[in-house]
């Protein structure tokens, strides 16, 4: 793709498809799959979770225009709030000017935990560490596949927790885990190492289970935003002001980072990620300091532009797990058309920013509602009973009155 596609959001939900058609070369199949109500069907979802009853749709869009190291995307966004796919595609466009985002991200290791109580936690920690060779060694015994790809087991590292019942040892692997997530291979890991670190400590292995706070799978980035294109200076003022607002009080921090969840998340649940373990840990970091703050920063360039910058934990696979059971996330992730874990992680991260930005721009210059409520305002006409011919009519007499609400909605349609 080397094209910027411009006023996605005017065409029809067929134009829209034969662009992402084009562009990604999708099958027949996948076409008809998009086409369909949720691309499951209750035999597949009575298999996917217990006490099934049906399923639940969500609105999938496409995010358009951005560039991360210098290769183009097509962002396939799961999420129910308006504006906010318009908000980051916008973002990209403009953030595409001055070369897009730049991203980069660590290995993908996962930690996995051992609790060892009923153990004096000095002599175990030494004899954990002198033999952590062959804990290691059992550990990758656990994976063929992740062995056989040079992955697997790495490292061993041992803590000591003070708590109220008395010390405990912590011994933690350090697992490479490729592109998949990693969360089956991490606990079945700690739980096939746990025996044996039971009988050279001498103590009882109570918890054995990864850390979703994936502390050694960072994801961080850039982008640079031009002063124009985001308003002027002052906006670009107003911007660092509001940053330094959400990194100094916690109270605005939580609003700051659920915008750029938003984005992450959004983007997380198109292509099958685990969603919760996604924000546990981004907000974990968040307060890593010990005070709630922001996971981006602000600053202007020596030529008065605008410059972001994203950092927080980014567990996420492209194999295993739902993302090969769900046809939607296979879809999604043959739009998206990552190669791996950590150009996905990468590509996670980048909406984030770019989410971020949005939100930040409109709170700086006119307002989070003016966009916000337009959109919040054909979901009321729609749920009103509205034909699509007659709800931007509806709208805007309820933007002109400043009565945005589901009973105007009714009023004005049935007066038509």
């Amino acid at each position: 793709m080397t094209e910027k596609i411009s006023r996605f959001f005017e065409k029809s939900r067929k134009e829209r498809l034969d662009i992402v058609e084009r562009i990604t070369g999708l099958t027949k199949e996948e076409r008809q799959t998009l086409e369909s109500l949720g691309g499951i069907g209750f035999e597949q979802a009575d298999k996917m979770v217990e006490n099934a009853i049906g399923t639940f749709s969500f609105p999938l869009g496409i995010a358009t225009n951005f560039v991360i190291n210098k290769k183009e995307y097509l962002v396939p966004m799961v999420i129910e709030e308006p504006s906010v796919i318009a908000a980051a595609s916008k973002a990209a466009k403009i953030a595409r000017l001055c070369g897009g985002f730049s991203m980069n991200n660590d290995e993908s290791y996962s930690i996995g935990q051992i609790q060892i109580v009923e153990t004096d936690v000095e002599s175990a920690t030494k004899k954990v560490m002198e033999t952590s060779a062959q804990i290691l060694e059992l550990a990758n015994s656990k994976s063929n596949t992740l062995s056989k790809m040079g992955k697997g087991a790495k490292e061993i590292s041992c803590k000591k927790l003070e708590t109220p019942s008395g010390k405990m040892l912590i011994v933690e692997l350090l697992i490479d885990v490729g592109d998949a997530m990693g969360a089956n291979v991490t606990n079945t890991m700690c739980e096939g190492v746990a025996p044996l670190i039971e009988q050279i400590t001498g103590g009882r292995a109570v918890l054995k289970i990864l850390s979703n706070y994936s502390t050694r799978r960072m994801v961080r980035g850039t982008a640079t935003f031009d002063k124009n294109e985001v308003g002027g200076e002052k906006i670009v003022d107003n911007i660092i002001l509001a940053y330094e607002f959400a990194a100094s009080d916690p109270y605005r921090a939580v609003t700051h980072n659920k915008g750029i969840m938003n984005g992450i998340i959004a983007v997380a649940n198109a292509t099958g990620q685990d969603t919760r373990a996604i924000e546990a840990a981004a907000h974990a970091y968040a307060a890593r300091n010990g005070k709630y703050t922001s996971l981006t920063k602000w600053s202007k360039d020596k030529d008065g532009n605008l410059v972001g910058f994203i950092e927080l934990p980014m567990s996420v696979g492209t194999v295993g797990g739902i993302i090969n059971v769900h046809p939607m996330a296979k879809i999604c992730a043959k739009i998206l058309g990552v190669s791996s874990a950590s150009e996905l992680a990468c590509v996670i991260g980048a909406m984030g920013l770019a989410q971020n930005f949005s939100a930040i721009r409109a709170l700086a210059s006119e307002g989070i509602q003016k966009g916000h409520m337009r959109l919040h305002a054909r979901n009321l006409a729609a749920a009103a009973g509205a034909a699509p011919d007659h709800i931007d009519s509806i709208v805007e007499q309820m933007i002109k009155e400043g009565n945005i609400s589901i009973n105007r909605a009714k009023e004005l349609l049935n007066s038509d």
